[in-house]
């Protein structure tokens, strides 16, 4: 994985009057922190720093005036939840040759059989891998999965260097038969018949006032 170059500025102001003002100025506080060193605050350049985050695990190289380059990942990303722009990133400290745990997307290629619905049960897989050499994705093959067909956690080939952290048995994804029309009109019919009949509101009123009226007539 590329390095994604970044220029930040140590940040001194806190607070959420302070964000505000941050992310007005087009820019993304942020901190550092890792390796047992102090929390580092800084203010990370907006446009790029949205774009790099595109990137799954993004192996970020900070470079702060009149400090040593930082290396980062991605730990946490806090979006606004109505209009998503970024309003604050937690970055975990790394160093060359150091491995660490990520998730990293699955990609699945190939095709199926035409008889088989393929039912995907993780999007994503974590591994053990050196900072420098995080895929990007993982390719998981489904070609020519029959009805019935599982795909394991253990069953899928990782890049050279990469190690398993998820359970081997894991279920990724199975292959399961497609519903005919038919079948499935047959089973709505069901479902439909099962169905119980719901009394429209005031017949059972109606009922019991018809009958009051016929027992005073008689009496």
């Amino acid at each position: 994985m590329a390095e994604i170059e970044l220029n930040a500025e140590p940040r001194n102001e806190f607070g959420k009057g302070a964000a505000r003002r941050i992310r007005r100025e087009d820019k993304i506080p942020a901190v550092l922190y890792g390796h047992g060193t102090d929390p580092v605050h800084l203010t990370l350049p907006g446009h790029q720093t949205l774009l790099a985050l595109r990137t799954a695990n993004a192996l970020l190289n900070i470079h702060v005036e009149g400090d040593e380059d930082l290396l980062a990942l991605p730990k946490q990303v806090q979006r606004d939840p109505i209009k998503g722009f970024i309003k604050h990133v937690d970055l975990l400290r790394v160093r060359r040759g150091e491995k660490v745990t990520v998730e990293v997307p699955l990609e699945f290629v190939g095709v199926a059989s035409p008889e088989a619905i393929i039912n995907e049960e993780r999007t994503q897989l974590a591994i053990q891998a050196e900072i420098t050499a995080i895929p990007n994705r993982i390719e998981a093959s489904i070609d020519g999965m029959e009805v019935g067909d599982q795909l394991l956690a253990g069953q899928i080939t990782l890049p050279a260097g990469a190690e398993l952290e998820d359970d081997p048995e894991t279920l990724i994804l199975s292959a399961v038969a497609q519903i005919s029309e038919e079948a499935l009109e047959a089973e709505l019919g069901e479902t439909e018949a099962e169905e119980p009949e719901v009394p429209v509101a005031g017949e059972e009123g109606a009922e019991g006032a018809e009958a009051a009226e016929g027992a005073d007539s008689e009496s």
